[in-house]
C-alpha cells in the first residue's frame, strides 16, 4: 500500500489523490488523514502515503474513485476583491476561496463591482463563455449618481462608442429613478461603467446577477457553491461544450 517500486511512476500521494478526485483540498485531505478518516486497502493512511493503481481508497467509509472531473462553481464576489492571480494581490478572490482544485475565473468583475462570478477548472469552457462572438448574456443591476432619462436609456441600448469600438446593442430596463437592469453580451474592460460615463453618469453600484442560465440567487457575499448537475448540463448545452 505504501510503496511499490514497480508502480512508482503511477503512484500519487494520498492528499493529491483526494484532491484530484474532487473530494477534499490537499490541506483538508491531510487533516482527514491525520484524523484517521482515510483508508487505503482497509488500512488507515498516513501523511505521505501513496496510492498505487488498483488500490482501494475510502474516505469516511465511502469509496473514492480515481480521476478528475472538471468543476464549476459560482461565487458571490464581495466588494473589494479583485480577479487576479493568487500570488499577485492580497485582495485576490483566490485568497478567499478554500477550494480543492486550481480554478480560473470566467470574465472579470472589477474591485468596485460585486455579484455572480463563475470559476472553473475547465479552460475550454471558460474560453467559450468569454468569447464575445458567442453572444452569451450577462445581466446586471446598476445604480447611477443622478436621475435616469429616456435619452440615456435609448443611448445605452443602441450602442456606445468606447475603447475604439461601439458596444453591441443591449437590453436596458429602468427600475427606479437612478437604477436599471442591463443585459450585455460583451465583456469589454469596465464596459458598463464606461458606457454610463459616455452619457455623463457615474456608476455607484454594480452587481452581476446572471450569466447565461446561472442565477446568483440567495448566495451571500463571499459564499460559493458548485453548480447543480442540471445547471451544468444546461450551461454546457448553451456554450456547446458537453462534459
Amino acid at each position: 500500500m505504501m510503496k511499490d517500486d514497480n508502480n512508482k511512476s503511477e503512484a500519487v500521494r494520498i492528499n493529491k489523490f483526494l484532491s484530484e478526485a474532487g473530494v477534499l483540498s490537499r490541506r483538508k485531505a491531510d487533516e482527514a488523514v491525520s484524523s484517521g478518516e482515510v483508508l487505503i486497502n482497509g488500512i488507515p493512511a498516513e501523511l505521505g502515503s501513496v496510492v498505487n493503481p488498483g488500490d482501494k481508497v475510502e474516505y469516511k467509509g465511502v469509496p473514492v474513485s480515481a480521476g478528475k472531473k472538471d468543476k464549476i462553481i459560482i461565487l458571490n464576489k464581495p466588494l473589494g476583491l479583485v480577479c487576479t492571480a493568487k500570488e499577485a494581490d492580497k485582495d485576490s478572490i483566490f485568497r478567499k476561496i478554500d477550494f480543492h482544485e486550481r480554478l480560473i475565473y470566467v470574465g472579470r468583475l472589477d474591485k468596485d463591482s460585486q455579484g455572480l462570478l463563475l470559476l472553473t477548472t475547465d479552460g475550454d469552457l471558460a474560453n467559450s463563455i468569454q468569447k464575445s462572438r458567442n453572444n452569451h448574456e450577462k445581466e446586471y443591476v446598476v445604480r447611477v449618481d443622478k436621475d435616469i432619462t429616456e435619452d440615456f436609456l435609448k443611448g445605452m441600448r443602441g450602442g456606445v462608442p468606447i475603447l475604439d469600438t461601439v458596444t453591441k446593442k443591449c437590453k436596458v430596463v429602468k427600475q427606479g429613478n437612478r437604477s436599471f437592469r442591463i443585459i450585455i453580451t460583451q465583456g469589454l474592460n469596465r464596459q458598463i461603467r464606461r458606457m454610463c460615463e459616455y452619457f455623463g453618469y457615474r456608476v455607484v453600484f454594480l452587481k452581476r446577477i446572471r450569466e447565461l442560465n446561472i442565477l446568483l440567487g440567495d448566495l451571500k457575499p463571499g459564499e460559493y457553491r458548485e453548480l447543480t448537475k442540471e445547471e451544468e448540463t444546461e450551461l454546457r448545452r448553451l456554450v456547446d461544450k458537453p462534459v
